[in-house]
């Protein structure tokens, strides 16, 4: 298995691992850490393409190599239940629910069900500007694929009233979903990869490991402290610049960071982007101050529901939402280059790049 620098570039390009931090006056502390936690001196590393894009799990803990297979288990159980964009098979979970739409619920297994409960409850919380049932306009659309195009209005016209989450029937009893008309479609990828990060976190604890990185394309989840004691040094991505260019970073730990934005997925027709991140009430990408949001939260999932969550509502309405959320940090980048933070990130947060500044 080969092993990799600390040193670590994202694939998505959403954040970096710049270092590990630690203070000197916490040298002894750290060694000790070290030392208890016995990890190796680089990292066991493995990386796959999966899901559309690129997985990467790093655990640091000495003779923990086997768990890096286990963790890739979880990763393809998980989408195979969840991918809806293999167009030859339709065979996933959420491909039997769309289907079925209109007609008939469909039982579905534990974790089905609670991601699509979970995405139902940041439906909620914004008022439908996120809305798992989006599915009708992103598969017109399909940015990020060969055959992304720009829909007639039409198009757009006839499929905006499929979208409204409040059509979704659950049944706890049963475990069965309903989509209660006919071509409506559920959307997961605003929040599955954050699930599927945690459920790889849960895989790595169960199996002894205290020090690792799971990135899910830019959806990362730190475990535990960095390899050199103390907090992890996490630059937040220019979105203006090629990849691995920062503008600024913060140090944490046990962390995920999560980042949503209009500069990776992208249609452009007659000089004008198109960007994924989709407004359900027009049916075309958000159009407000927002060039990226990052989302610092305990667990991956709540960090990808509330990135796309937080995007929808641009930056004054995106700041107030996530101060609304305990334990939640959000950094968002202007499309002017200014950049904002919750209350909780002052002091901790720093502004590294001249071509950015501090806004209000």
């Amino acid at each position: 298995m080969k092993k990799s620098k600390l040193l670590v570039s994202i694939a998505a390009c959403s954040v970096l691992l710049l270092s590990a931090c630690g203070e000197n006056s916490q040298a002894t502390k750290n060694e000790t850490s070290q030392t208890e936690r016995d990890l190796a001196s680089s990292p066991y590393t493995k990386t796959e393409f999966l899901m559309g894009t690129v997985v990467t799990l790093k655990i640091y803990d000495k003779g923990k190599e086997d768990v890096l297979d286990k963790g890739f288990d979880r990763v393809r159980d998980l989408a195979d239940k969840i991918d809806v964009n293999d167009e030859q098979k339709r065979t996933s979970e959420i491909d039997k629910v769309n289907a079925k739409s209109g007609i008939a619920p469909v039982k579905v297994d534990d974790d089905i069900f609670y991601l699509v409960k979970e995405g139902i409850k940041y439906s909620k919380q914004t008022g439908g500007t996120k809305d798992i049932t989006i599915g009708p306009i992103t598969s017109l659309w399909h940015i990020g694929f060969p055959d992304a195009r720009k829909p007639s209005q039409n198009e757009i016209d006839e499929r905006l009233p499929l979208i409204n989450y409040k059509n979704v029937e659950l049944d706890e009893q049963n475990k069965t979903i309903y989509l209660e008309k006919k071509g409506m479609e559920l959307d997961l990828g605003g929040i599955a990869k954050g699930f599927i990060a945690d459920e790889v976190g849960k895989v790595f604890k169960e199996n002894g490991v205290t020090t690792s990185i799971i990135d899910l394309g830019g959806n990362i989840l730190l475990q535990g402290e960095s390899p050199k004691g103390g907090d992890w040094n996490v630059g937040i991505q220019d979105p203006f610049s090629p990849r691995n260019t920062i503008l600024g970073k913060l140090p944490e730990q046990d962390k995920s960071i999560v980042t949503s934005g209009i500069y990776e997925r992208y249609l452009e027709v007659d000089g004008k982007k198109y960007h994924h991140l989709f407004d359900p009430k027009t049916g075309y990408p958000f159009d407000n101050d927002i060039a990226g949001v990052s989302i610092i939260s305990k667990k991956s999932i709540t960090g990808d529901g509330l990135s796309s969550a937080a995007f929808s509502k641009g930056i004054k309405e995106g700041l107030q939402f996530i101060e609304s959320h305990k334990g939640v940090e959000a950094i968002f980048v202007s499309k002017d280059k200014k950049v904002y933070i919750t209350s909780g990130l002052k002091g901790k947060f720093e502004l590294t790049s001249d071509e950015f500044k501090m806004g209000n």
